[in-house]
């Protein structure tokens, strides 16, 4: 969330929802309908196109140099495994949880309502197991599914184009995932005595934006902007909500501030697409770097997190939080040094880096 392993001055929201007390959405029945085994099969119709993209990919990488500590993390540069259960992890990529789990803590600091006891720790770390591990394994492990065709031919390495993990496994594990994750929210409902089961809801909506990103026919990723913000907001917006929501009140304005903020995380997650290019070009995804091009699409990406950031510190500003305002400021400047030495030189060299770095640095500028 991950749809289901994504930022605007958490202290400032926390001074705005200080005394408030929580929310947080999602509706299983759309998923359970549209998520089948039926649509999670490859299409006959799309099984003779596809094969003549996998054939062009080597049954496994030159793995020689694979590091195993890459492998379990779910980035580039990994070693071939064979043990299944390191396979399951690694479809998982855990590089990508922290960002979701300092998002909880930035939606419980922001309500006002968290406290450091036995209970609210406990349940704090249930909200981030939900949304690391379980929504956001879910996430990333359904989006290999529907991106094998194109990792045959940009990463065939990979577990699912490489066979090293078959497809009834996978299904299973998106199944199981999801259903932990769902699972959890509804627990957490329980726990913190809500009326509305807003935990449970707000869950749903993020497994359901997960599928419709990255499985036909709405497939958001095919465009490079609905896509990217979408991703963005599930990585920055819904962490934020599930933790107010656990301890707080989750309202209109923080919703609204916190969607604004996810313009900047859409210029994070088109950082994911360079290394994909030539695989996106060839199965007609749009996305911005072959819409636009590298050049063009590495500035788009820092222009659409320095300018939000900066704005939203305009915005402090403006309603009389200079020190916040300050503070978010001085997190912007090394955050623009570090876009300037690594990611405009070589966004694929440093994709994976830049892009966690970024999104932990700006749940930071949350809380500044």
């Amino acid at each position: 969330m991950a749809t289901v392993w994504n930022n605007v001055s958490s202290v400032c929201l926390s001074n705005l929802n200080s005394n408030r007390i929580r929310t947080r959405p999602p509706a299983f029945t759309p998923i359970s309908v549209s998520f089948t085994r039926r649509r999670l099969t490859i299409r006959a119709a799309e099984t003779d196109a596809n094969e003549a993209v996998k054939s062009q990919a080597p049954d496994k990488a030159p793995a020689a140099s694979g590091s195993n500590v890459n492998q379990l993390l779910g980035i580039k540069g990994a070693a071939q495994e064979t043990n299944k259960w390191k396979i399951r992890l690694q479809l998982t990529k855990p590089v990508t949880w922290p960002p979701l789990v300092w998002g909880v803590v930035c939606g419980a600091a922001a309500s006002g309502n968290f406290h450091w006891n036995l209970e609210d720790v406990a349940k704090s770390i249930v909200c981030m197991m939900m949304s690391g591990p379980f929504l956001t394994g879910y996430t990333q492990t359904l989006n290999d599914w529907y991106d094998r065709e194109i990792d045959a031919i940009n990463e065939p390495y990979r577990p699912i184009p490489s066979g090293a993990i078959s497809e009834s496994e996978v299904i299973t594990q998106i199944w199981l995932l999801l259903l932990g994750g769902l699972g959890l929210a509804g627990l957490l409902d329980i726990w913190a005595r809500h009326d509305f089961p807003t935990v449970f809801y707000l869950a749903v909506g993020g497994s359901l934006l997960s599928y419709i990103y990255s499985a036909p026919p709405l497939k958001l990723k095919q465009n490079g902007w609905v896509g990217n913000f979408a991703l963005g907001a599930s990585y920055i917006s819904l962490p934020w909500w599930a933790g107010q929501a656990l301890f707080g009140t989750l309202t209109p304005d923080i919703i609204v501030l916190t969607l604004l903020y996810s313009i900047a995380g859409l210029g994070i997650a088109i950082v994911n697409d360079f290394k994909s290019v030539e695989g996106d070009r060839a199965m007609g995804l749009q996305s911005l770097p072959v819409a636009f091009g590298a050049e063009t699409a590495k500035w788009i990406c820092v222009g659409a997190i320095d300018i939000t950031q900066i704005s939203i510190a305009g915005y402090l500003l403006g309603v009389g939080k200079p020190y916040y305002a300050l503070a978010l400021l001085a997190l912007i400047i090394p955050q623009v040094v570090f876009q300037f030495q690594y990611f405009l030189k070589d966004p694929v060299k440093y994709d994976v880096k830049y892009q966690w770095g970024e999104k932990t640095w700006m749940q930071s500028g949350k809380l500044s």
